[in-house]
């Protein structure tokens, strides 16, 4: 089995394409098949989330470009700016992957986040497309809420926080 640890060197043209839905190309370990029908072993840096155009290496030299899959995702759209904030806010609160488009948003079809982001006078659709979640404010894509330096508050100082 061909194996995958590293990126490709910038420049390099892909030779074969790997199809992978997002819930797999946030695995740090998986295996799966490529396009041509071949099976790989990925191992990547944990935390790393591959995206739609990244290039890798295996070991035996070959370039894999992973491609997005189509998968169901619930896409929101508004009448306005504010509205679609709104939903993305609401939505951000349930700690759910959200890509954010031009005039959309879209997550991974869940008819409970359907029925609330209705409810708060959103229009949502169902439709089966590539699946981009944003990366998080610490450049991740996952869940995590690791920080990587210490807070100064003002209680620490004596003062009120």
């Amino acid at each position: 089995m061909r194996t995958i640890e590293q990126d490709a060197p910038e420049g390099a043209e892909p030779s074969e394409t790997l199809t992978l839905p997002f819930d797999l190309r946030q695995k740090s370990r998986l295996r799966a098949k490529l396009d041509s029908g071949d099976d790989v072993a990925v191992h990547v840096e944990r935390g790393r989330i591959l995206r739609d155009g990244d290039l890798l290496l295996a070991d035996d030299g070959a370039v894999v470009r992973v491609r997005a899959a189509d998968e169901q995702v619930s896409v929101v759209t508004a009448t306005d700016g504010m509205q679609l904030a709104r939903g993305a806010y609401h939505l951000g609160n349930r700690h759910v992957p959200l890509q954010v488009g031009d005039g959309f948003l879209r997550y991974q079809h869940d008819h409970v986040l359907d029925g609330m982001v209705r409810g708060l006078g959103l229009s949502v659709s169902v439709e089966s497309a590539p699946f981009e979640p944003e990366g998080g404010a610490y450049g991740g894509g996952g869940h995590g809420h690791a920080h990587e330096h210490e807070h100064e508050h003002e209680h620490a100082r004596g003062g009120r926080a």
